[in-house]
Order: C-alpha cells, then structure tokens, then sequence
C-alpha cells in the first residue's frame, strides 16, 4: 500500500511518543467558533431540516445492535495544516470551530464550507451508557473521507484508510465507563493532489462532470456495546430457491456455536445453525421472493453465545443465461430488463451527505414512480441507509467501485509528457479497496452488479487488470454479475458488453462509435449510459458559482425548453426501445437523476425543486421499454 507522507511505521511511533507527552502538551484554551449552516451556492427542502442531531437512525441495517448511542451532533473541528500535527495532538482541548457530523468540511451543511481542507482535527466528547454494564465498548465510522487516524482519551485505538467504507474499533482498554471521554480524529485527505487514489468526481478544482470535493466524517459515527468476541460482520444470500447462505465473521475466536432465525413479521419461518467463520446454509421453506415488483424482505436474527444482533435477506438469485439464443440478465431464472438512471448522490447543501434520510430517500421514490425499476450508484458508495431503502422500495442496484483518477497528460521539468497512471501500489490499494467494497455490501439483496472500472478512469492499460479483479469479485461474491469495464478500453472480461454513448444508444447492436467497442455478442448487451441532454434553468436552481455557470454548455445537449427536452428525451427512448426489439439489448442508464453543478442534464433539477420529466409521456416509454424486452425474451428461458 502507498503512503503519501511519512512511513506508517514512523507515523504510529510518533502518535507513541505524542501519548507519552501529552501531559506536558498544553495550548492556550479559546472558545470554538459556534455552529450555523452556511450559505451554500444552493439550497434544498431539506436544507433548514437537517438540524443539529442529524441522521438519528441506526446506521448499519444489515448488523444492528440493541445497546448503541448515536455520537452524530455537534462536534469541534480546526485545520491542522500539515501531517506534522499528529507530532502534537491537541488532547483534552477545545478546538476552533463548532462542525456538524456527519458532513463533509467543504459544505454548507458542516458549518465551514472549507476549501483545500487536506489536514483536519475533530474531536468530541461522549459517555458510556450504564446499559452497556460489563461489555466491550466499540467505536463505529460509517465512513471518513480519506485517512483516519482515532484516538480515546490520549490513546492511539486505530487507523483507517479508504474513503467509502465502515470501520470499527474496540475501545475497551481506553474509555471511563464513569464520565467523560474524548474522541479524537485526524484525517487526511488528498482528494486529487497527489497519488492516484479512489476519488469518484471529486475534485480540488471542479470542473463540470467532476465536484466539489468531500472531506472530513461524512457519514455517522456511532458507539455500541458487545462481547469481547463479537460478530464484525454477516455475509448473508438468500436464493430463490429458499437457501439461506451464512458466514458469520467474529472479532477473535472462530468456531462459536451460531443460531439463525428467519422471520416473516413476527412468524418464525426458518432456522439453521453452524458456527462462526464457516460458511453454512440451511433452507426456508415457501418463501416469497425479492423483486422490483414485489421486493419482499425477511427479517434474520443470529445468535452467538450471549449476543444477538439482528439483519434481514430477500430470496432472490441474480444469474446470466441465454434466452432465445441471447446472453441476458436473469432475475431468479426470468429475463429482467434493467433500465435506470446514472445516480451521482450528490447534493447542494451537503455534498456526499443528503441533509437527511428522507431527502435522500426522494430520489428513489421520484424513480421509482417513474417506473425505473434500478439505478447505476456512479462511482460513489452511499450510506448503508441508501441500499436499505432500495431493498425496501424494489429498485436494483448497480454499483461502481469509485474510479481512480482519470488517465491524464503530466509535463515533467524536462518538457517531457507522460500519461499518469497508477503505480504498482496504488494499484493494490485499489483491489484493496475494491475487496472491501465487494465484502461489506454484498448481502445487500438490491445490489445486482459490480462495475470495476468507468470509462478507463484509472484504468492500467499496459496490461489488463480487469480479468485478475473479475475473477477476485467473482470469488469473493460469485452471487452477482461484473460489469468490468463500463464504457470504452474494454478486452473482453466480465458478463456485460457495455456501451456508452450519447448522442444516440448503441445497445447490442452491430455499430458502435470510436469511443466504445464492437458489441461482443458472448456477453450481456448493455447501454451504460446515453441521453445526457441538457435543459439550462434560471439561478434559483443553479449551482450559484460562475465556473461551474461557464460549464454549462459542455453539456451534450442543450434544450431550450421544456417541451423540446422531453420531445428528445422521447426521440432517444423510442430509439432505445427501436433496438431492445431489434439487436441484443437488456437494459441501460440514462443519465441523469439530478443536476450537479455545473451539469444541467438531470431529470430534476440539483436543489429536487423542479422536475423537468412529463411524467406521463415518460412512464409510457419506459413501459414501453419493459413491453419490447418481454415481447423479445418470451422464448423458452430454460437455456443456461
């Protein structure tokens, strides 16, 4: 793995030698800048609701504790300008600024609206709950944008790399179970100044399709109480056929007796046991399986020893097989045309976090009511809350893996001009990444695909690195289907044959443009993305910021109003719908959901205030789209 300052080895034995000093280390006390929203270049209905305890709910549906507190509020927040800060880490002391968590530094929601926020303290304070009585103490990140270094009460209790993903650390040996203790962070977050490193669209310097970066606790923070061997993790598959697939992953022992309960409602409807850190399965008699139409959800309770944790499966099976002589998508054995829209998860006011659950659920209702029966999640992982509400609502998930950065020119000193790529190590802190991704959401029943890699971005050509992390996906999660290449520099691995074009769609069909390759008749036809037309509005719905203004008409295609706009939108799905009936195709992503920024190609605009689709006109096509798909795979489905 890369590091970008100091060797890790050196930097824990600086937090070694910090701890040591820390009772001679004193700044002068100052009061914290209080809290207030600041002005962001727009706002949303969920603005002035985010409050001051956001995102109270619990925020790991698929592992979920009885004995938790919520540590999202108010906490203190100051720059600390270089790595060199962690030599000195400012314990037991107030620092300069009031910070809402979770939010990212860089928006109005956080309270700073920070710029080049690179280097960062939090801290904040907490107690221990008497219900948590004897047990272990864990502290929960759902996710801190890039680097995290924790610290309890003057001790070091871990360290986290990865911007998109959850940890964990028991902080035990460190807390007062009988007053105050003080959480303490500090992050670091290169966004693209530096090494290649999974970003997305973030951006120092945004520039229409990349944003405003995201640093700092973006996604809650929360502590639980457990035994000391505790359960980290549950890998869960329930397939239509009412097998229950489970790996139980614990914390220190493996091999502890685990009991498994599956209900429907209150009923008791099937059980298994096993024991943890072996994968065991066990089946569940007439079970009602998972759908869009019909996304029936199981409640699951797992016991091991004195602790019982709760999560949930729908039976369902994502598979891949031939239909009247075409490679499609299979939803628990039927052909399933997928159609949905390319989803950024972006917001005005808070960034990377929607201001609350329910904004961020909109989206997927506004979708859902459109008749999109998926999303593509677009090089960004959401909250645990976002895939829960999928499960719920019946809407599949296609996730990306958040790209590197894109393949670029750099001119060295001596005028010599190179593409940047990944290194070897930044190259396994991507698989890295990528494995983790795949582990800590794969039992989630509305994710139906992994995307590797979008467009090239990051993407080493010299050779092809897409076929190894294919096979690894496969292997880690060999219930899904791999989209390797979603766009462009495509060599053949994976299940889909993956199209982007926008202008007009080219989904399984025999022409294709320079940018995207040959249709590959072996794999699933799919159309990435396509549509992209814009329709410009005034500066109430605008990303108020004259860069991102200038950008505007980057776009694809700018409609002049809203009757033309859903007059192409209309051309370009009747056109879509023209080659599901003709050529092999199975389904496809129209960008976008919303606006963002300086992009003005959403089906709402960025602030969700105005809705741009004739909803009529554009439920029609896209039932029309489903009606030509089941008119073309009404064959015999039984080939594999």
């Amino acid at each position: 793995m890369y590091w970008t300052g100091p060797s890790l080895v050196l930097l824990l034995a600086t937090h070694a030698l910090a701890v040591g000093n820390a009772a001679l280390h004193h700044n002068k006390a100052r009061q914290a800048t209080p809290y207030a929203v600041k002005e962001p270049p727009l706002t949303t209905p969920w603005t002035d609701k985010a409050g001051t305890n956001p995102w109270p709910e619990y925020p790991r549906p698929l592992l979920e504790r009885s004995e938790w507190k919520n540590l999202n509020g108010i906490w203190q927040y100051q720059d600390a300008q270089s790595a060199a800060a962690l030599d000195n880490p400012p314990f037991g002391q107030p620092l300069a600024h009031e910070v809402l968590v979770p939010s990212c530094l860089e928006s109005g929601l956080s309270g700073i609206q920070g710029k080049n926020t690179f280097y960062s303290w939090f801290t904040t304070r907490f107690t221990i709950p008497q219900s948590f009585k004897d047990q272990n103490v864990l502290v929960n990140f759902a996710a801190v944008d890039y680097e995290a270094t924790i610290f309890v009460n003057g001790k070091n209790a871990g360290f986290h790399r990865g911007g998109y993903f959850h940890f964990s650390f028991d902080i035990t040996e460190f807390v007062n179970r009988n007053g105050d203790n003080e959480l303490l962070v500090f992050v670091y977050d290169p966004t693209d100044s530096g090494a290649a490193i999974p970003v997305g669209k973030q951006r120092l310097v945004p520039s229409h399709i990349f944003y405003t970066p995201c640093s700092g606790i973006w996604q809650s923070v929360w502590i639980e109480a457990a035994p000391a061997n505790h359960i980290t993790r549950l890998d869960l598959n329930a397939d239509m056929h009412g097998k229950v697939t489970l790996t139980v992953n614990t914390a220190t022992e493996s091999g502890s007796p685990v009991e498994v309960k599956v209900y429907d409602g209150d009923d008791e409807v099937g059980s298994g046991e096993g024991t943890s850190d072996t994968t065991f399965d066990f089946l569940v008699k007439d079970v009602e399986l998972w759908s869009p139409d019909s996304p029936k959800l199981y409640n699951v309770t797992v016991t091991m020893g004195e602790e019982e944790v709760h999560s949930y499966v729908g039976f369902r099976t994502i598979s891949k097989g031939k239909v009247d002589g075409v490679v499609r998508p299979l939803l628990n054995g039927e052909f399933i045309f997928m159609f949905g829209t390319l989803d950024q998860g972006f917001w005005p006011d808070g960034l990377y976090t929607a201001p609350t659950r329910e904004a961020m659920v909109y989206d997927l209702k506004f979708l859902k009511s459109l008749g999109f029966n998926m999303l593509r999640k677009h090089i960004k992982v959401e909250p645990a809350l976002f895939y829960r509400a999928c499960d719920e609502l019946g809407l599949l998930v296609i996730q990306d893996m958040p790209s590197m950065n894109p393949l670029q020119a750099v001119t060295d000193a001596a005028c010599v001009t190179t593409n940047r790529i990944p290194d070897d190590p930044q190259q396994a802190e991507f698989s890295r990444q990528l494995e983790i991704l795949v582990n800590q959401f794969k039992s989630y029943p509305s994710i139906v695909t992994w995307v590797i890699y979008n467009e090239g971005w990051g993407q080493i050509t010299k050779y092809y690195p897409e076929f190894e992390l294919t096979d690894r996906v496969k292997e880690l999660d060999p219930s899904r289907l791999v989209d390797s290449t979603s766009g462009w520099i495509d060599h053949g691995a994976g299940d889909f044959s993956d199209n982007h074009h926008y202008a007009n769609p080219q989904c399984g069909t025999p022409f294709y443009s320079l940018s995207s390759s040959p249709h590959d008749p072996s794999r699933i036809g799919f159309q990435g993305e396509f549509g992209g037309i814009g329709h410009n509005v005034s500066i109430e719905n605008l990303w108020n910021d004259q860069v991102a203004i200038n950008h505007i008409n980057e776009t694809y295609e700018i409609d002049e109003t809203l009757e033309a706009w859903n007059y192409r939108s209309h051309i370009l799905l009747t056109e879509f719908e023209d080659q599901v009936q003709r050529f092999e195709c199975s389904g496809g992503v129209w960008t976008q959901t919303t606006d963002v920024e300086g992009e003005v190609n959403g089906l709402m605009t960025y602030d969700r205030r105005v809705k741009r689709v004739d909803e009529e006109q554009w439920k029609n096509d896209i039932q029309a789209l489903y009606d030509a798909a089941a008119k073309r795979g009404a064959q015999s489905q039984r080939k594999r």
